[in-house]
């Protein structure tokens, strides 16, 4: 037995709640079995709860390792998001509930976010966006990153979001590969009680993009922020406040085939150049809502805050597009999780009454560091879901996370995807799954997952590649510009099986056959034999998001004395009750090394870009994480999950 399994040797288990199973929108295993007789019917029925202008009569075409799905269907993700609540009961639901790190705050109902989708519309109409042009956005965690995501996919431009803990170099390199026609930013925007500099960013960023042909400028505040104006360039430079005040908001959706590409989002590149994820437009909005519907099990009252950046995947796709084509009410937060105190989640948790709360293990780990009397000083009693979005949680911080702050009540999703895949891969279904601390558990339904050895036979117990075996409507289409990459990435790990997607992962599954996700395989072969993966810490990749979300993978880690305390203590003789010699002491050494890179992770807000990415890419796959900003985000996955890899 090896030190990493030693290490993932839980058998605490926890079964729904059953009123909680009894109300659950996924309430019976037989899911899974009539998702795998046929996945193809499965999804269909899933993309059949979205609105479509012209009905889809072909579900798939799968030419390995392209995919097609509805390919004949047409619809609009802005209208599946916005006008189909808002011409309903919904209209006068809140549909966004935001607070900026200052304490402002504002709310949008599903009728005023028409409203604003619309005008902004029909403002990138004015400036001569057409369908198929790119439009970067780099804003901060306000709601004009939402309405600006919406209007882009109103009209049928593309939209490149990039995190606005980015520097301007970050953002000139994603402008120029995406040849993006317009740059969406702010004055400014607030973390930890500083101002970022964004249009100074941008404009050192345009200097040297040659594609951009106009700025549009959110005034953050009604004062000049960071104390001076920012600079405006006549002509080519235009305040958000103004073109609004004069667009009609009466702009109609351009109907989409189902393929059309709604967005591009980057991962950092392992080559130094960030890969433009390419997802279409019904399959990834399908596997979106639905997943978001089952997995966090949404109900019309309930108050959803995944704590994600809108600049990674896991804000993408479970803050902005599956939860709004679910009609829920999702909160957004501007700044850091400890300002002005360390307390903030937890206070904004029971001044809005947030129901399901979805964040990062980082985060979850710092939380722990800061101590449970934070949490202890809020109301959250209206908590009723809890989701972790990243890299893999380890089992200490799982519990600790049941413990203060879902109370022993609340059950745990703890999902893995990549900025690669879209949306979750892998999750519990919390009205029927029993959960275990520290594993993804299995693959959601109409998920084809597998453990692969290297000539591509499945394993059924024990340790392998992690692979995807049939296509999914979320799954990417290609790498911006440049095909060829995109196959040798994902689809050339397993000689003549260009139908096998390799997300960079490694993974166990146990007896049970719950998934945990224990290694960035990709990087961990790069970087050679002197480094290593670890199994269920803090990682070094995956996500997008957030996270880093954005994805990448679990960081590679030079061996050194934690790693040979971690194998002495499996070798260890000592045994507690129901574990494996030498678990207890190998589970706790494991735990502090997980605090202390949650600690490491959160100080590294100055670090250079191309760091922060990879971590973020780490909690993004894993999808959570963030990055100069702060903490969190998800550009991939979660439970193990990431992208840039993959999220």
């Amino acid at each position: 037995m090896t030190d990493i399994d030693v290490l993932l040797q839980e058998h605490r288990k926890f079964k729904p709640a059953e009123a909680f199973a009894r109300a659950a929108n996924v309430s019976s295993p037989d899911i899974y079995a009539r998702a795998a007789k046929d996945y193809e019917a499965f999804w269909a029925e899933c993309a059949r709860e979205l609105e479509w202008s012209k009905p889809f009569t072909k579900v798939l075409e799968w030419k390995p390792p392209r995919a097609k799905w509805f390919m004949d269907g047409e619809l609009n993700a802005s209208v599946n998001c916005v006008d189909r609540h808002a011409r309903g009961a919904r209209r006068d639901k809140r549909a966004i509930v935001w607070e900026g790190e200052p304490g402002d705050t504002r709310t949008l109902t599903y009728g005023e976010l028409l409203d604003e989708v619309s005008r902004f519309a029909s403002v990138l109409d004015g400036l001569g966006v057409k369908k198929g042009d790119r439009v970067a956005i780099y804003l901060p965690m306000i709601p004009e990153a939402a309405i600006a995501m919406l209007g882009c996919a109103r009209i049928g431009a593309v939209h490149s979001v990039v995190f606005g803990g980015f520097s301007a170099e970050s953002l000139r390199d994603r402008i120029v590969d995406a040849q993006a026609k317009v740059l969406i930013t702010a004055d400014g925007g607030y973390r930890r009680g500083q101002v970022v500099p964004l249009k100074k960013n941008a404009d050192d960023a345009i200097a040297q993009t040659p594609t951009i042909e106009n700025v549009v400028v959110v005034r953050r505040s009604e004062q000049p922020i960071g104390g001076s104006p920012a600079s405006m360039t006549a002509g080519r430079d235009h305040w958000w406040h103004e073109l609004m005040a004069k667009a009609s908001a009466t702009r109609p959706a351009t109907a989409m085939n189902a393929e059309d590409i709604l967005f591009t989002l980057y991962t950092s590149g392992t080559t130094g150049k960030p890969k433009g994820i390419v997802h279409s437009t019904g399959g990834y909005l399908t596997q979106c809502a639905f997943t978001t519907k089952a997995i966090f099990d949404l109900k019309e009252d309930d108050v959803y805050w995944c704590t994600a950046d809108v600049g990674w995947v896991t804000g993408h796709s479970y803050i902005v597009y599956g939860p709004l084509a679910n009609g829920a009410t999702c909160m957004m937060y501007e700044g850091a999780p400890d300002w002005p105190q360390k307390d903030r989640f937890w206070a904004l948790c029971e001044k809005y009454g947030v129901t399901i709360f979805y964040t990062a293990p980082t985060a979850i780990r710092a939380f722990m560091k800061w101590g449970a009397q934070h949490p202890d000083k809020h109301d959250l009693s209206k908590l009723r879901l809890l989701g972790s979005v990243g890299e893999p949680i380890n089992p200490e911080a799982w519990m600790w996370y049941r413990e203060h702050i879902g109370h022993d009540r609340c059950p745990i999703v703890d999902t893995w995807w990549q900025t690669e895949t879209g949306a979750i891969m892998i999750s519990p279904l919390p009205g029927i799954t029993e959960a275990t601390p520290g594993s993804a558990t299995v693959a959601f339904p109409g998920i084809s997952a597998e453990l692969l050895d290297d000539g591509a036979k499945p394993i059924a117990v024990g340790g392998g590649l992690l692979a995807i075996t049939k296509p999914w409507p979320g799954m990417l289409r290609t790498i911006w510009g440049d095909d060829e990459r995109y196959v040798r990435t994902y689809f050339s790990k397993w000689q003549d099986r260009p139908d096998l997607y390799f997300p960079g992962d490694g993974a166990k599954r146990d007896a049970n056959g719950n998934f945990w996700i224990r290694t960035r395989r990709r990087r961990a072969q790069r970087r050679g034999a002197s480094h290593r993966d670890d199994g269920g810490g803090v990682s070094a990749r995956r996500s997008s998001g957030g996270g880093g979300s954005g994805g990448r993978g679990q960081g590679a880690r030079p061996q050194g004395a934690g790693d040979r305390r971690i194998r002495d203590a499996a070798r260890g003789t000592k045994a507690h009750a129901g574990a494996q010699p030498g678990v207890a002491r190998a589970r706790r050494e494991q735990d502090r090394r997980d605090r202390e890179a949650g600690r490491h992770h959160l100080q590294r807000g100055s670090a250079k870009d191309a760091v922060r990415e990879n971590h973020a890419s780490s909690v993004a796959r894993h999808c959570g994480g963030k990055s100069a900003w702060g903490y969190d985000d998800a550009r991939g996955s979660g439970g193990g999950g990431g992208a840039e890899g993959s999220v």
